[in-house]
């Protein structure tokens, strides 16, 4: 049996014994692994940009170390690749058990209320509802006809078709008498007006030379 065997034996055992980690603890550590690896990610990233440098730095002075550099940078671009891939698999079993954890939960609220609905229904009698429908549909048909009679008018009634045809002849007289007495109103004269006398008018200037004679004449005097 292989060490790795071994090992997962004994969790197994010890899960068992335990009765197993609820899905929540399980997503906890997947998550705490997810950032473990991540960081280990953004290390490895950053050793691969130094490698880099020191092989370019090198590549004229000292072919050894530029080599040596990019032989480490090899390695860290595998370990990178293998962090990828064990990323996606732990991303994958994580989304897995939030699934099955919130389906879990759905079904078991889903049951619960399922039970709820049985309580329910449990103390209800279909007789007494059938009976309790009939009832309020009488009710209603009584409301129906209170309405009816409540609103129907009282006192005599009349015709309409008689109402409207006085009113029409109201309107006729009314019609009659507007003709007559445009007929009364007194005629246009043929003949013209007196045109009103045109008033003398008297300059500016005239006005102005009998003010300078009238100051002369005092003057003189």
């Amino acid at each position: 049996m292989s060490k790795i065997s071994k090992v997962f034996k004994g969790s197994s055992s010890k899960s068992k014994h335990r009765g197993g980690p609820s899905p929540q603890e399980a997503i906890h550590k997947l998550r705490e692994t997810e950032e473990m690896l991540t960081k280990k990610q953004q290390y490895l990233e950053k050793k691969i940009e130094q490698e880099i440098a020191i092989a370019k730095k090198n590549g004229t002075k000292n072919k050894r170390a530029a080599l040596q550099a990019l032989k480490r940078k090899k390695r860290y671009e595998q370990q990178l690749t293998q962090i990828d891939g064990t990323l996606s698999t732990i991303e994958f079993q994580r989304e897995a058990l939030e699934n099955a954890s919130t389906n879990t939960e759905v079904l078991k609220n889903m049951g619960f209320a399922a039970k709820a609905i049985k309580s329910v229904h449990q103390n209800i009698d279909l007789d007494k509802i059938d009976s309790l429908m009939q009832d309020i549909t009488d009710q209603q048909e009584v409301a129906q006809e209170i309405s009816e009679a409540i609103s129907r008018p009282f006192g005599q009634e009349f015709d309409e078709d008689e109402l409207l045809a006085e009113l029409e002849e109201l309107q006729q007289e009314d019609l009659e008498e507007s003709m007559k007495n445009m007929g009364k109103l007194p005629s246009v004269p043929s003949t013209a007006l007196p045109s009103r006398p045109k008033q003398k008018t008297v300059s500016k200037k005239k006005v102005e030379e009998d003010d300078d004679m009238n100051m002369l004449a005092a003057w003189a005097t």
